[in-house]
């Protein structure tokens, strides 16, 4: 598989990037041999060092406990795994009966989780985050996890500027971790592409990871110009939830929220759905393949973030990266009006 490097940072990327958040137990409670399962399958299936992306947001750091026990238990060397740890949640204990970060999303969590985006809130994520992992294991990649949502909480323009600065200092706090040598790379994720690109005008980043932007269903133009943009000053891409939270593949999410047929946007997009799995059917190419290989053909793209919690997708996971989607796919995507015609990037 062919890999790319993150600038002058050291850090080469396989086409694939390992979500983590189902070790969190999102949506479903994984038990631990399946956890240690889906590990193992991702270094069978990608030469090492092999990449995973987490959060001490993802079952308020269980994610990256159980990414540091199933490290250790495999015998993994540290240089046989690449991490990137997204920082802004800590830890800290449940004291009601469900956690009160996002209510309904994560199961049979011990722990509940506090946003805290400043200097000092940063720094005591990167080390909570070490402390999760295990000690043997550390992030070479580091960025602040969901600024955009951090920026939205607030009310008036002042105080999304207030945070805004906020976010600024926390990277403050990631660039001198590494001017330090403490950790290699440091980039952003974000759902809302615009605050990335807000943000890229006063911070340089080695990487930004795409949520729910550039997909097979939506491709704005803005965000293309943005990452070419990108992609010309040498910043690294990693493209994430290529399927709407699994709706693109049958799921009964979109973007992290249920789907509801009443719902008039949600109608339109089952509709969209609808005369997607047919046109995949009629070309032999299953959803998740087309997603994947849309994803990737963007200027600048890396890597695409995948994550699954049944071990037994992994090995299906890594081959959409290096499938290949018969033009014809393409054409007809656009000819039913399900494509936009004027994307630039696929040979049709």
């Amino acid at each position: 598989m062919k890999r790319s490097s993150i600038g002058n940072t050291g850090i080469i990327l396989p086409p694939v990037v390992f979500g983590t958040s189902a070790l969190g137990n999102l949506y479903n409670a994984l038990t631990e041999e399946t956890k240690l399962e889906i590990v193992s399958e991702c270094f069978k299936y990608v030469s090492r060092p092999v990449v995973f992306d987490s959060a001490g947001k993802y079952g308020a750091g269980l994610a990256l406990e159980m990414l540091g026990k199933c490290l250790d238990k495999l015998g993994i060397k540290e240089n046989e795994v690449i991490i990137s740890n997204k920082l802004g949640w800590l830890r800290k204990e449940l004291t009601t009966p469900e956690p009160t970060f996002e209510p309904g999303v994560w199961r049979n969590l011990k722990h509940d989780a506090y946003m805290d985006i400043s200097a000092e809130g940063i720094m005591k994520c990167f080390e909570q985050g070490n402390e999760l992992l295990g000690g043997k294991y550390r992030p070479q990649l580091l960025s602040i996890h969901d600024p955009d949502e951090y920026i939205n909480l607030g009310v008036t323009e002042s105080e999304k500027e207030k945070r805004m600065q906020d976010i600024i200092e926390g990277y403050e706090t990631l660039l001198q971790l590494k001017k330090e040598g403490k950790v290699q790379a440091i980039g952003i994720g974000a759902k809302d592409w615009k605050i990335i690109r807000v943000l890229a005008e006063r911070i340089d980043f080695d990487w930004v990871m795409f949520a729910n932007s550039l997909t097979i269903m939506q491709q704005p133009f803005e965000l293309l110009k943005f990452m070419n943009e990108l992609h010309e000053k040498g910043v690294s891409i990693i493209n994430s939830a290529v399927f709407h939270s699994g709706f693109l593949t049958g799921g009964n999410f979109f973007d992290y929220k249920p789907v509801s047929s009443s719902n008039p946007v949600d109608a339109k997009r089952l509709a969209w759905r609808e005369k997607f799995f047919k046109l995949c059917e009629k070309h032999s190419v299953s959803p998740a393949v087309a997603c994947v290989n849309f994803a990737m053909t963007a200027p600048g793209v890396a890597a695409i973030s995948l994550n699954t919690s049944n071990p037994a997708h992994v090995k299906s996971n890594v081959a959409s990266v290096a499938a290949n989607v018969n033009s014809d796919f393409y054409k007809e995507m656009i000819t039913s009006g399900l494509l936009d015609a004027s994307y630039p990037y696929l040979q049709v």
